[in-house]
């Protein structure tokens, strides 16, 4: 077997996971914000400088490469994405995102709405066509005005595309894609198939705003590795939980991708010691991120929200607030205040001494000893000591009449009340009251320094971390696999008027489309393994749901009142044989195989645990200020039924973990990290 690459580009850092017959090298590199193929590069150069061979040859010798990013996150926040141009049906004009949102520009200016006299029925029949020449005169006044795309988002063509089909039809003609400057056009119904016109509006105009960005990172990637010998595809990480090549990937499907691959990790991790329920938090540079398994199922939102625009796409569910390393820490009257604003991968933290000039939370950890200014990534970074010593003191300790280091313990202990306060607020939303508490699953290059705080105001006792966890996402999408998902909104009663001969229609459809597509990633159709999801309605709510079912399970009778039963149960409506509900969307997803390292269980470890202790450093660990010498141990030397109690500091080459009084450590066979409180 050849290698398995994956990497993961953050706000602050770009991780790499690498794999050749076992043998697992993992690096971290700064991301570079102006150039990410730059950062990409670079994690494939350490990655082979890793394993002691050339680019060229470990490119040469990759079976798979799976690539995640924020670009598509960060376009929109920063709002400088392309200028879109959206046609909409005559009289929804209102309903596009054109309001300035948080002081930031709108998606959309004003004057780039215009309207389309068209008309589809509700059923799916075309009430009237697009005049071509009017369809053309609005589409040159959006082009005249400065669109360097165009949106077309008509009203209920998620049941009938085809007057959209026909406004791009005429549009085409006159910019045709053989000529220089060709305009690209976006269908809403081409990017979602379910119902609700102003999200399928947002959902298309975000996926038009990110695209030429992401346009121009992944194709030349493609052609940076095409360059270093690389003769397969590069694979692009989903949020619905898959991957597929560049040629394939819409640009709404990257948006939150490393975080979901996260979330499917967790999972991953907790099936491994029986846990069915569980949350992941990641502690990155830039944010705070939160997922949940629930019985088995990652969490899942049937209409999203994308940086505060509501979205029809569904997707695994992460929520996301601004707390990280990064995480600048200012004086606001009189009152502290850590983030959300980041001080990103540049300038950075004081202490990466690459312009910085505000305090942040990393500084913080460096100031309170937690951090070891001469083995930050393994020592490959060294960090400025008294250069953020100065920084907290002159901007955080001097106003409000602390020492540098009570300020810097302030800053810790805010953005730990802030994540922990998240932490317990998803897990009283998600499970019943008295409930055990679930298994905390902790990521991210800051989280293992911050986890122990944030599960103790969470009011959770069980912590794990796998030994990838500062790669998390990277390590996460290994185990992703090719594939699509294909939509079409269905609106069908779920009982004894379900017509179940349009069901079948639809499905063919979808059938056709996966076929199509799976051959173009590479892969027969035997290969292919199929499902259906199924998204129901409960009409005199509007609530959702999604099921799972087999790909022909309308053609069984058993199977289809099984459904109609486990639809009724879901909703709480048992015993009424699914009366009320109905079925609104389907969904197929098509997915096959490819290349996942094996992570094999390790013998227990020969050594005394005291053979893996570095030394000893002062670290603060209250509000006191005051320092207390304590047990640094080496994170390679650690493994299989080792163990100890707190207070300690555990470095690797990634990331410090920081073990507190009261609570004690040990590692398993895979070589997890279990944190417990000591009872």
């Amino acid at each position: 077997m050849g290698f398995t690459i994956d990497i993961d580009t953050g706000g602050t850092f770009t991780d790499g996971f690498f794999v050749q017959d076992q043998q697992i090298k993992t690096v971290k590199v700064p991301t570079t914000p102006h150039d990410l193929t730059l950062c990409f590069l670079n994690c494939l150069g350490a990655g082979a400088e890793r394993f002691g061979v050339a680019v060229e040859d470990l490119l040469y010798q990759t079976d798979i490469i799976r690539f995640s990013n924020t670009i598509g996150t960060n376009t929109i926040i920063q709002r400088d994405g392309s200028k879109v141009g959206l046609l909409v049906t005559s009289g929804k004009e209102a309903l596009a995102p054109t309001a300035p949102e948080m002081g930031r520009k709108p998606l959309v200016e004003p004057d780039m709405v215009l309207g389309v006299e068209e008309g589809i029925s509700p059923a799916g029949t075309v009430l009237q066509s697009p005049d071509e020449k009017k369809v053309m005169a609005a589409a040159q006044t959006l082009i005249d005005r400065g669109a360097r795309c165009l949106v077309v988002a008509l009203a209920n063509a998620e049941i009938n595309p085809l007057n959209e089909q026909a406004v791009r039809q005429t549009i085409k003609k006159e910019y045709s894609s053989d000529y220089l400057g060709a305009v690209p056009v976006f269908l809403s119904a081409d990017i979602t198939g379910r119902s609700g016109l102003g999200e399928r509006i947002n959902t298309a105009v975000l996926n038009a705003y990110i695209h030429a960005k992401l346009v121009r990172l992944l194709y030349k990637a493609n052609e940076e590795l095409r360059q270093r010998l690389y003769h397969r595809n590069l694979f692009i990480v989903h949020n619905n939980g898959t991957v597929a090549r560049v040629a394939k990937t819409r640009a709404i499907n990257t948006y939150n991708s490393g975080p979901v691959a996260g979330l499917l990790g967790a999972r991953l991790v907790g099936q491994r010691y029986g846990a069915r329920d569980l949350i992941s938090i990641d502690m990155g540079g830039t944010s705070f991120d939160l997922g949940y398994v629930r019985r088995d199922q990652p969490s899942y939102t049937l209409r999203a929200e994308i940086e505060g625009f509501p979205v029809n796409l569904p997707m695994l569910a992460i929520r996301a607030i601004g707390a990280g390393g990064g995480s600048i820490a200012s004086v606001q009257g009189d009152r502290l205040q850590v983030g959300p604003q980041s001080a990103g991968a540049l300038p950075g933290p004081v202490c990466f001494d690459l312009g910085g000039g505000e305090p942040t939370v990393t500084d913080a950890d460096l100031v309170l000893g937690i951090l070891d200014p001469q083995y930050f990534l393994g020592g490959t970074f060294p960090l400025q000591l008294e250069k953020a010593r100065k920084a907290l003191q002159e901007k955080v300790a001097d106003p409000l009449g602390l020492t540098p280091e009570k300020a810097a313990w302030a800053i810790k202990d805010q953005i730990d009340r802030a994540m922990g306060l998240e932490v317990r607020r998803l897990r009283e939303e998600v499970w019943p009251s008295g409930a055990e508490a679930p298994l905390l699953v902790v990521y991210g290059g800051a989280g293992p320094a911050h986890c122990v705080s944030v599960a103790r105001i969470a009011g959770m006792k069980k912590i794990i971390i796998t030994p990838f966890s500062a790669v998390f996402s990277a390590f996460s999408s290994s185990g992703m696999d090719v594939g699509h998902l294909y939509s079409r909104r269905l609106d069908q009663p779920l009982d004894s008027r379900t017509d179940w001969a349009r069901l079948t229609e639809l499905v063919a459809s979808l059938k056709k489309e996966a076929q199509r597509d799976m051959r173009g990633e590479g892969f027969p159709w035997d290969r292919v393994q199929v499902r259906l999801e199924l998204f129901l309605r409960e009409e005199t709510t509007g609530r959702e749901i999604k099921l799972e079912a087999e790909e022909n399970f309308y053609q069984d009778q058993s199977q289809t009142a099984r459904l109609m039963q486990q639809a009724a149960q879901a909703f709480g409506l048992s015993g009424n044989g699914g009366q009320g509900l109905s079925l609104a969307t389907v969904a197929l997803v098509a997915q096959a195989a490819v290349e996942h390292p094996e992570l094999a269980p390790e013998a227990p470890a020969a050594a005394p645990v005291e053979q893996a202790r570095k030394g000893s450093r002062v670290v603060i660990l209250d509000e006191s200020g005051a320092g207390r010498e304590i047990p640094v141990y080496d994170r390679a030397l650690l493994g299989s039924g080792q163990g100890f109690a707190g207070p300690a500091v555990i470095e690797s080459e990634q990331t410090t973990l920081l073990v507190p009084g009261g609570w004690k450590i040990s590692f398993d066979q895979y070589n997890n990290a279990l944190l417990e409180e000591v009872s």
